[in-house]
């Protein structure tokens, strides 16, 4: 088992391209807080809002829905899919910082005006928190995702 601190190492390893210092510091203090006390306390949750702006809320409310689950390969591809709050589901890439909903593309890619989308967050909180749901599939079935033409 890994400690704390590698798993945080790791995991702010894999957000370091993409997201400021200060988001890093804030999911590595989740992700402590959480393995401490499974709560993430109110400061916390104050700074996220700060953050991550009016999607903080609504990642949250997706973290509690358990709407996560990571999709692993056999040949070690991996792919995030979050079921939104209207029952759509999102694949979204941490690697490349990618979510195809429409609030990603308006406020994320043509408006510059967030970090994220709630999808992404969710996927950053349940990792943090380790409460992302686990799913293998085969690797012909993590192509038909990874090129949209099915689901798992």
């Amino acid at each position: 088992m890994k400690s704390g601190s590698a798993r945080s190492k790791k995991l702010c390893g894999k957000m370091r391209t993409f997201l400021p210092a200060v988001a890093e510091q804030l999911f590595g203090d989740i992700q402590k807080n959480y393995e401490e006390t499974t709560q993430i306390p109110d400061d916390l949750l104050i700074a996220l809002k700060f953050v991550f702006g009016t999607c903080a809320l609504q990642a949250l409310d997706l973290v509690d829905q358990r709407s996560v689950t990571c999709l692993s390969s056999p040949s070690g591809r991996k792919a995030f899919q979050v079921t939104g709050g209207s029952g759509r589901l999102y694949t979204c890439f941490l690697s490349c910082h990618y979510c195809p909903c429409p609030a990603f593309t308006y406020t994320v890619l043509r408006r510059n005006q967030g970090l994220l989308c709630k999808h992404i967050l969710a996927v950053y909180l349940c990792q943090a928190m380790a409460v992302t749901q686990q799913e293998s599939v085969s690797d012909q079935q993590m192509s038909a995702v990874l090129s949209g033409t099915e689901g798992p």
